[in-house]
């Protein structure tokens, strides 16, 4: 099953490497970071990928999985989820 994971990583990326990431969306975040995002078919896909930014020498912040329906919205407990009633 297809997952949606956000990777997010110290400093900026090269437009050549971010058109290398084909199917994940990179945008730039406050403080230095970047943002990648995109789906995630299974557990090797997702090391590949860790795997190919350590080989980079690029930190990784986090890895997280964003939860199903609209990929902007805050997770329950993430800073700017609302409150439950």
């Amino acid at each position: 099953m297809t997952q949606v994971f956000e990777v997010l990583i110290r400093g900026r990326m090269s437009s050549q490497l971010a058109q290398a990431l084909d199917g994940f969306t990179v945008q730039a975040r406050p403080g230095g970071l970047t943002s990648i995002l995109g789906p995630i078919d299974d557990q090797p896909r997702l090391l590949g990928l860790l795997g190919i930014f350590d080989d980079l020498h690029i930190e990784v912040i986090s890895v997280n999985q964003v939860p199903s329906g609209d990929p902007e919205s805050p997770a329950p407990g993430d800073a700017g989820a609302s409150a439950p009633d």
